[in-house]
Parts: C-alpha cells; sequence; structure tokens
C-alpha cells in the first residue's frame, strides 16, 4: 500500500450551501478515505432535557419553505 502526503492551499471567497442534513458530508480538498464521526458535547452542563416549545412562546422563528 502507498501512503501519499498532499499539500494543498485552498482560498475559498464564497461558499454557498443549499442544504444540510444529518448525514451531510461537506469536504474541501482531498482525502484518501472519509470515516463518519459523532459526537455529542454536553457543553452547557445540562441534567436534563430541554422545555417543550408551547403557543406563548415569545420567539420569532423564520418560517422555511416546504421542499415539496
Amino acid at each position: 500500500m502507498s501512503n501519499w502526503t498532499i499539500y494543498q492551499q485552498i482560498t475559498i471567497n464564497q461558499l454557498r450551501v443549499e442544504s444540510v442534513s444529518n448525514s451531510s458530508v461537506l469536504q474541501v480538498g482531498s482525502a484518501g478515505s472519509i470515516r463518519s464521526l459523532s459526537q455529542l458535547y454536553n457543553s452547557g452542563g445540562f441534567t436534563g432535557p430541554a422545555p417543550q416549545l408551547g403557543e406563548e412562546n415569545p420567539l420569532s422563528f423564520v418560517p422555511l419553505p416546504n421542499p415539496n
């Protein structure tokens, strides 16, 4: 098996991503293989689930277009 070392310099002035899902892969550059990695962090030190949103919630949400 051969080992390759690739050196790159990549400059991106604008990158537009139309869709992102939980299993999306965005690669810029070269890779011999892409291995999946999933990590879950509790950086806020939360001890329970987040409260459910209700009708009385004052947050304003931006409506997203329906893809259907």
